[in-house]
């Protein structure tokens, strides 16, 4: 019996290798022109024009048109969800490339996942989060406390920051290296976009890895350990890290 979507295109275009290698390359969150994406994925541009048609056409990504340039990135979060469940399964299966890769620790330790926190650090957060009460799972799905709320104040994230949209305040996504859960929805891109601002990590340049830095490291585990012990709304607000 033939029921339901049929996964047979998606599979096809993305298990090109061309257009996983594009694909991959968009997780970081940022937009990149034909050209980076032809160089990241060793192809030429005419070539890299037809598998770009192919994917937009497929809904996999979004174009964004800037003066000359056209920027291409991932449609949504739940292209982005759908390409770390595969590298999930990469990875259990053994294929991957980074073992060899001086970059493999960092990006175990804390990477980009489209717009969330993920690795070691990600993982660390949403199992303390947990931990702490600020987030419950129920048949509903995942949702923030209000002693979540108040910990999330001390990084400067109020409530209305969290009001839902199209897409939910918090979910949480299966991490490849670590094979448990990180936090992603509105929630996870606006910890990763504080961690940024207060200085405790950046991004490094064409990578996905998320460096943090050694006091922003102690400060982010700080913070953590609060949310474990804090029972009143009396709770100081963290200082960036310069």
């Amino acid at each position: 019996m033939k029921d339901g979507p049929n996964i047979v295109a998606i599979a096809a275009l993305i298990g090109d290798h061309a257009r996983a290698e594009v694909l991959t390359a968009l997780m970081s969150g940022m937009a990149l022109t034909a050209t980076e994406l032809a160089e990241i994925a060793g192809v030429s541009r005419q070539t890299i024009s037809s598998h770009m048609a192919k994917l937009l056409e497929a809904g996999l990504v979004a174009v964004e048109a800037q003066g000359r340039h056209r920027y291409f990135r991932l449609a949504n979060e739940d292209v982005a969800q759908l390409l770390e469940s595969l590298m999930n399964v990469a990875f259990r299966s053994g294929a991957l490339r980074l073992r060899s890769s001086p970059r493999e620790p960092a990006l175990r330790k804390a990477r980009v996942c489209y717009d969330h926190l993920a690795g070691e650090l990600g993982v660390l957060v949403y199992d303390r989060l947990l931990q702490a009460a600020c987030l419950t799972v129920g048949e509903q799905g995942m949702a923030l406390t209000a002693h979540g709320q108040l910990v999330l104040s001390q990084i400067g994230i109020t409530p209305e920051d969290l009001t839902p949209g199209k897409r939910p305040v918090c979910r949480h996504c299966l991490d490849w290296s670590e094979r448990r859960h990180h936090l992603a929805g509105l929630l996870g891109n606006l910890l990763l976009l504080r961690f940024t601002a207060l200085g405790w990590g950046k991004r490094l340049p064409d990578s996905r890895v998320f460096a943090f830095s050694a006091g922003g490291e102690q400060a982010l585990r700080q913070w953590l350990d609060s949310a474990l012990t804090a029972k009143t709304a009396r709770m100081p607000r963290l200082a960036v890290v310069v």
